[in-house]
């Protein structure tokens, strides 16, 4: 829903590398080349397997922005 604007841009952390790495490999391999997702989408999602660090991504994401919506997002979730 990120990806096609019909939610705020929010941090998507996929924790446990071991679990995940397969899952963005795949998308990476098969979604992109196929063209079911662009390149850049990879980047909405991090994995990420400690807890302070975890922690850092979601403060950092906010760090420069409030919890809610911005004006564009808002703008787009109006045009539902």
């Amino acid at each position: 829903m990120i990806q096609t604007g019909k939610t705020r841009k929010i941090p998507i952390i996929l924790i446990g590398s071991q679990f995940w790495s397969g899952l963005l490999q795949w998308f990476e391999n098969t979604m992109v080349p196929a063209g079911t997702i662009e390149a850049e989408d990879l980047q909405l999602m991090q994995i990420i397997d400690e807890p302070k660090a975890i922690v850092e991504a979601i403060f950092a994401h906010y760090e420069h922005r409030c919890f809610g919506p911005s004006a564009e997002e808002h703008e787009q979730m109006l045009d539902l």
